[in-house]
């Protein structure tokens, strides 16, 4: 697909690993959530096509993201020690890394199960089942679902500047904006299975 280098490696970014948690939904289910956000091929070619854009600027969206964390003190507080009030900055610095290679992912748009099972472990490390045991943090224990839902409006919404820098028509680079609503709507919703009873997902 792409001229790329091997992935370094990245404390906690474990994907394809044993100790990453195994997703309580099938491949087959998996495709049937795409089809309920009117996910298709199309989207997934210009993902693709979205990652040769995006593969030197993926730190810089990461720095967007975070400041407009640490613009919002209800955000902000997910990265702070509860009992100290300050910023646990290894922490932060863990998680940004692992952000920025989950930009590059999302471009790939490879879709196996070992992505799939990475998916739950994602929304498992937002929630108190495994929040800051990855990289042993002390942050506040649970991220809110309201929060990582409406975040992810706060992913895609900033994104069109750096889409542009490829040089493609305008066109192209709204597919491309496009197939990133859809593909981080669908990874946020499968992020939210922890927070969801059992059976109700």
């Amino acid at each position: 697909m792409t001229d790329e280098a091997p992935r370094k490696a990245i404390p906690g970014y474990n994907l394809g690993s044993p100790e990453v948690a195994k997703s309580p939904i099938t491949l087959e289910e998996w495709k049937e959530l795409q089809a309920s956000a009117f996910f298709s091929d199309e989207d997934v070619t210009y993902l693709r096509l979205s990652y040769e854009v995006l593969k030197d600027h993926a730190e810089d969206l990461v720095k967007v993201w975070r400041g407009i964390i640490f613009l919002h003190p209800h955000l902000k507080t997910y990265d702070q020690n509860p009992h100290t009030g300050q910023v646990d900055t290894a922490y932060t610095a863990r998680v940004a890394e692992r952000f920025a290679q989950w930009v590059l992912d999302t471009a790939k748009a490879e879709y196996d199960q070992a992505w799939l099972d990475y998916q739950y472990e994602i929304g498992l490390r937002h929630h108190r089942a495994k929040k800051n045991q990855t990289d042993d943090g002390h942050t506040l224990g649970h991220i809110r679902a309201r929060d990582l839902i409406a975040f992810s409006a706060a992913i895609v919404a900033p994104m069109k500047p750096y889409l542009e820098k490829g040089g493609h028509s305008p066109e192209v680079v709204n597919r491309m904006y496009e197939a990133w609503w859809k593909s981080v709507i669908l990874q946020v919703a499968l992020w939210s299975q922890p927070y969801v009873n059992p059976g109700d997902f």
